[in-house]
């Protein structure tokens, strides 16, 4: 529990510095969002390896490993790059993915969330 707590310290110092975020309900918000975005990635890992069939609902340039992820981005997305991918092309996509009532529960997870 005191790595999660730490990390999450670590987290909002960072946000602290960022323009555009103002006090602790919003950083709290946006650490729950970026959080169940990273938890969703790891599962869909999990799927993937026991389900070579498994397709992700997400589509590939928006899942977390590929815009978040350092491997992939040197540091990931930053500042104002980061604020317009996310409100202009990954929420907006997200909120927007097809379902229907075959989509299996773990998928339709993902537009329950975004779609409020």
């Amino acid at each position: 529990m005191s790595n999660l707590s730490s990390f999450v310290k670590r987290i909002r110092d960072v946000m602290r510095n960022d323009a555009g975020i103002n006090g602790d309900a919003q950083r709290i918000e946006q650490i729950a969002w970026m959080l169940f975005l990273k938890v969703y990635d790891a599962k869909e890992e999990d799927w993937e390896f026991e389900d070579e069939k498994y397709e992700s609902i997400i589509p590939e340039e928006l899942r977390w490993r590929n815009w978040a992820h350092t491997e992939n981005q040197g540091d990931g997305f930053t500042g104002d790059k980061l604020l317009n991918f996310v409100n202009n092309k990954l929420f907006p996509t997200l909120k927007n993915l097809e379902i229907s009532p075959d989509t299996p529960i773990r998928q339709s997870i993902v537009r329950t969330t975004f779609g409020l």
